[in-house]
């Protein structure tokens, strides 16, 4: 099989170990991104099967398990206090509540649970009851992963032994577009709580949202950002805005389906080894996006039909979508 000189001439090479992976510029990026749509999701579906079991996708379930009053002004969120998004504020909810959940989520396939909370990071009165969900949902059999903002002093240690598998920190955006997103807190900030959660040994579920405005060099630079990281994210989850009515984002011009799907394959080819998430705007794609982006390499999704504040598709739905595409849960 013959393959175009613009296809060969991009290095694609995955690498087994940290030590040995190759460094992305954004120049390197962006010319994935400008390959023929074809030839990028090819490529991207190659390494794909070098790396993964290609009809098998991983499932988390998502549970906002302190939701609105932030005080953080994310210009896409809809659970900033700063914004008026009609979301109601409510306070942290019962272990006992969360776990009830979990054991929902897990009987209608979820492996993972993942526990997220409007803050700007936790204070310690409301890490042990944080702490106590995540026993309570390792016991369970099921993976855990929690996002609960900035951590700071011991938070990632007394997490890893509570028994947390992953903590979600997303980096969101273009390191040059940051500023233009959120301005309460730093990039630095983010890269700070990511390398703590490294530190305590946690797997690192980090990605970004894409259709903000960044332009492709933004998507490129943002992906360039995971990938060059000391190890890059185990998960990477890939957000489609859904554009909150309240927030500065809510007119954004919607993101064209096809470069989702690029964003997607550059994604799998920069960072073989990660899970891809197909995450936030699921329920406004055709089952046959979803397809695609699963061709060019998305092998993790949300499950469940909430996803924090937001629509996601029903359970249904996703089984009906797995059956014909023949595909399986991990």
């Amino acid at each position: 099989m013959t393959m175009t000189s613009a296809c060969r001439n991009v290095d694609t090479q995955p690498a087994a170990n940290a030590s040995a992976r190759r460094k992305w510029s954004v120049v390197e990026a962006e010319a994935l991104f400008e390959l023929p749509f074809m030839d990028l999701v090819f490529r991207a579906q190659q390494l794909h099967r070098e790396n993964f079991d290609a009809n098998a996708v991983q499932r988390s379930t998502l549970l906002s398990i302190k939701t609105g009053g932030c005080s953080e002004d994310c210009s896409y969120c809809s659970q900033s206090a700063r914004y008026k998004t009609g979301l109601d504020r409510q306070q942290l909810m019962a272990v006992a509540e969360v776990v009830e959940k979990a054991r929902e989520a897990k009987a209608k396939g979820s492996s993972r649970f993942c526990m997220g909370a409007a803050w700007k990071g936790p204070k310690e009165r409301e890490m042990e009851t944080v702490l106590a969900m995540v026993r309570e949902v390792k016991a369970l059999g099921m993976e855990t992963c929690v996002t609960l903002g900035m951590l700071k002093g011991d938070q990632a240690q007394q997490l890893k032994e509570a028994g947390l598998d992953y903590y979600n920190h997303n980096v969101d955006t273009a390191p040059e577009y940051y500023d233009k997103v959120i301005t309460t807190h730093s990039l630095a900030d983010r890269l700070d709580t990511i390398d703590q959660v490294r530190n305590a040994g946690i797997n690192v579920c980090s990605g970004g949202i894409v259709g903000m405005g960044e332009g492709r060099s933004g998507r490129a630079s943002l992906l360039v950002q995971l990938a060059n990281m000391d190890r890059p994210p185990e998960s990477v989850p890939i957000n489609n805005l859904v554009a909150i009515p309240g927030t500065p984002l809510a007119d954004a011009e919607k993101l064209d389906p096809f470069e989702f799907v690029r964003t997607i394959a550059v994604a799998r080819i920069m960072m073989p080894g990660s899970f891809v998430r197909l995450s936030a705007g699921r329920e406004q794609m055709s089952d046959e996006l979803q397809a695609l982006c699963f061709m060019a390499g998305a092998n993790s999704i949300f499950y469940g039909n909430r996803l924090l504040t937001t629509d996601n598709p029903e359970a249904d739905r996703d089984e009906t979508l797995f059956a014909r595409l023949g595909l399986r849960p991990i």
